[in-house]
């Protein structure tokens, strides 16, 4: 019998009940409700006096998760938990990590300073957006990588002479790795963003001719710089598109434009973020396995380091 606790906010329950039924574990009951004017009110109602308590919390929009998150931390504190892990399948305003322009705020740290001033004692992510953001930090961060878990679904699907891509600059270190341990090629996708949430493909540089392609990001948003890339992979002779994407944020009508794009036949996701509709050409891949065995290491003080570890 496991001597410590899972418990969970509303923003993923899903994974939450899968993380727990690998490890045998039911989820420690917490009441989580809104006000009429919308402020958040939690509680736990299990007794976590001691306890080595593990909460699983997403923090992508709105920002009523990451705010209940922190309250679940504070509650979990007060209420004498021994160590609280704040385990953050997604970690929202990661983009955030820099000031590329004058009088804009660094938000990546500002939640970082958040979860340690409420009380977190350690954190557990996946493909965090940016990897300086672990130094952001003054606790312990594991910083896992969903990569073994989509490669293994990857490899599943069958593709012969197979390409991968990386929709940028920042991303070809990861699809390099994918390419590495598939024997492939890698081409990169040269973009510009002329402002938030646009994107232009300029060129590719690489040739995917008569070539499957795999593109390799840690999420899609808009869906706009996923969808042209595709297409511009298409109009250059690909035969076959698909997606591998950490986190599916998807937000307004993303979907909508991976559905209708004739250049996307497959996109693989994780679940650190539930879908808002089903879609036949998304494939949820779960990463409750990963963080099942991280967390179960985490609280015997075992190294984690091979759940980590990517090839570079």
């Amino acid at each position: 019998m496991h001597d410590f606790k899972i418990a969970s906010g509303r923003s993923n329950k899903l994974l939450a009940d899968k993380v727990a039924n690998h490890l045998g574990l039911e989820l420690s009951e917490t009441l989580v409700r809104n006000f009429s004017d919308g402020e958040i009110w939690v509680k736990f109602n299990d007794n976590v006096r001691g306890v080595d308590l593990f909460i699983i919390q997403s923090t992508f929009a709105p920002a009523d998760n990451i705010l209940e998150l922190l309250m679940l931390i504070d509650a979990a504190k007060r209420a004498s938990a021994k160590r609280v892990t704040a385990v953050i399948p997604y970690f929202g305003y990661a983009r955030q990590d820099r000031k590329d322009q004058p009088r804009v705020a660094l938000t990546a740290k500002l939640i970082a300073n958040l979860l340690e001033r409420a009380g977190a004692d350690r954190i557990i992510t996946i493909d965090l957006h940016s990897s300086q953001i672990q130094g952001f930090f003054d606790i312990p961060m594991d910083h896992l990588y969903a990569s073994p878990v989509l490669i293994r679904q990857l490899k599943k699907i069958g593709l012969e002479n197979v390409t991968f891509a990386a929709p940028d600059v920042g991303g070809a270190k990861t699809a390099r790795s994918y390419a590495k341990r598939f024997g492939g090629d890698l081409v990169l996708v040269d973009k510009r963003r002329p402002q938030h949430n646009v994107a232009e493909i300029m060129h590719i540089i690489g040739d995917v001719k008569d070539k499957n392609v795999v593109i390799v990001d840690d999420m899609i948003d808009t869906g706009t710089t996923f969808v042209n890339c595709a297409e511009a992979l298409m109009d250059k002779g690909a035969l076959h598109i698909i997606g591998v994407c950490v986190h599916p944020v998807l937000s307004g009508n993303a979907l909508d434009k991976i559905d209708a794009s004739n250049a996307v036949s497959k996109v693989l996701v994780t679940d650190t973020i539930p879908l808002k509709r089903h879609s036949d050409k998304i494939e949820i891949v779960s990463v409750a396995e990963l963080l099942a065995e991280a967390i179960i290491r985490t609280h015997d003080n075992r190294s984690i380091s091979s759940l980590f570890e990517i090839e570079r």
